[in-house]
């Protein structure tokens, strides 16, 4: 059975990881994904390392369910083999720089004389205007404009420190997938495509201000340095590991209390509310991490459990692969690559009932389908080959 964007044509000019783990994410759900690269060289993602059968693990979990064609745009006929492949496409992604589709002569009004009904899609690091428009872009850079370093550091007056995976490029990635869906459904309903532009910092920003951003939320109230929650994360040393223990409820905290055997934290004035519990958090982790230190982990999830408190051992990368819970949800799939081998990754995570997403086929070599794409768009074999011949395509 396909999946829900089955018969939608994507054609994909992003590199890196925020554009492809976008268009990945449609490829799973059915879309036909066109990945344009560059002749001979492709992908930056390409070139990186931990490598089995000439591809990189990070591009392989980047852009399975795709289709790969080499094209150069530099070159005029390479620019029109690309119009010719949006003519019957629906959505056209980039993630240039600000200003370079314009140069390159692939820009929105030029994608859009072929194809008026397209949506065109432009992911940046910082948008099109401000004075680090035209900035070249990494996942830190963005941790650091965004806040979100402050943030991971604990305070203001703390060392600012990254979150240690490239959260703004997959949390882009995921915003563009919704708002690409998005801007189908709203096509369905009026027939006009339309713009869709995202930034990664803008992309950031709209995840604080859910949960990190209380103090800059009232307009004409001062906000002083922003003041910790706490310096202990939710992570305990056990006599064998560790475990995270999270309480939220009084109900939860008289269970956590009950569980570790500390009735009298119960009648301590400094946790009698969750608001004094908040305000008192170092001191009442500290006096939780001096207990759950004392026992295996094994037996404080037990004690835990039985008294309702949420709690859950910390998985090395390696032992979630073998956990109960990981085992029973179906999340990681195994599967054969024709040049990779065997694979094992994460399936979408979305369930459809009745539109099942899949992994048809793994990520591809370089312009691997470049002949099968170029004839589907109404290429000739001839010319086909003459555009080889003049190194235009299929390098």
């Amino acid at each position: 059975m396909p999946g829900p964007l089955d018969g939608y044509r994507i054609i994909d000019l992003t590199s890196m990881i925020s554009g492809p783990f976008a268009t990945m994410m449609l490829g799973d759900q059915g879309a036909d994904v066109i990945k344009v690269e560059i002749p001979g060289r492709g992908d930056h993602v390409r070139a990186g390392g931990n490598r089995s059968g000439g591809l990189p693990a990070s591009f392989l979990n980047n852009n399975r369910n795709k289709r790969s064609v080499t094209v150069d745009l530099k070159d005029e006929r390479g620019r029109e083999v690309l119009k010719r492949l949006a003519t019957g496409a629906d959505v056209f992604i980039q993630n240039f720089r600000p200003g370079v589709v314009d140069r390159m002569g692939i820009d929105e009004d030029a994608i859009r004389a072929v194809a008026p009904d397209i949506v065109y899609v432009s992911i940046s690091g910082f948008g099109e205007a401000g004075p680090y428009a035209g900035k070249p872009t990494y996942d830190p850079i963005i941790q650091a404009v965004s806040g979100l370093a402050s943030v991971q550091g604990g305070s203001d007056q703390q060392r600012p420190r990254l979150v240690r995976t490239i959260l703004p490029d997959k949390l882009t990635a995921v915003t563009a997938a919704q708002a690409i869906t998005a801007a189908l459904l709203a096509r369905e309903r009026t027939g006009k495509g339309q713009h869709v532009r995202l930034s990664m910092l803008d992309a950031v920003l709209a995840f604080l201000w859910s949960s990190d951003m209380g103090g800059q939320t009232y307009v004409g109230k001062a906000v002083s340095q922003q003041r910790a929650a706490s310096f202990i994360d939710l992570i305990y040393e056990t006599t064998d590991g560790h475990m995270s223990v999270a309480v939220m409820s009084d109900r939860e905290w008289a269970g956590l209390c009950r569980a570790l055997e500390r009735p009298e934290w119960l009648d301590d004035e400094r946790f009698k509310t969750p608001a004094l519990r908040d305000r008192n958090i170092d001191e009442r982790l500290s006096l939780t991490q001096s207990v759950l230190k004392t026992r295996p982990t094994a037996e404080w999830l037990t004690r835990l459990e039985e008294a309702g408190v949420p709690c859950a051992p910390v998985l090395t990368r390696n032992e979630l692969l073998e956990h109960p819970q990981i085992r029973a949800s179906d999340v990681l799939v195994e599967t054969d690559h024709p040049d990779a081998g065997r694979l094992r990754q994460a399936r979408a995570a979305a369930r459809f009932s009745e539109t099942p997403t899949s992994i048809r086929h793994g990520a591809p070599q370089l312009g691997a389908q470049t002949d099968d794409v170029l004839a589907e768009a109404g290429m000739t074999a001839p010319e086909i080959a003459a555009l080889r011949e003049a190194r235009i395509v299929g390098q």
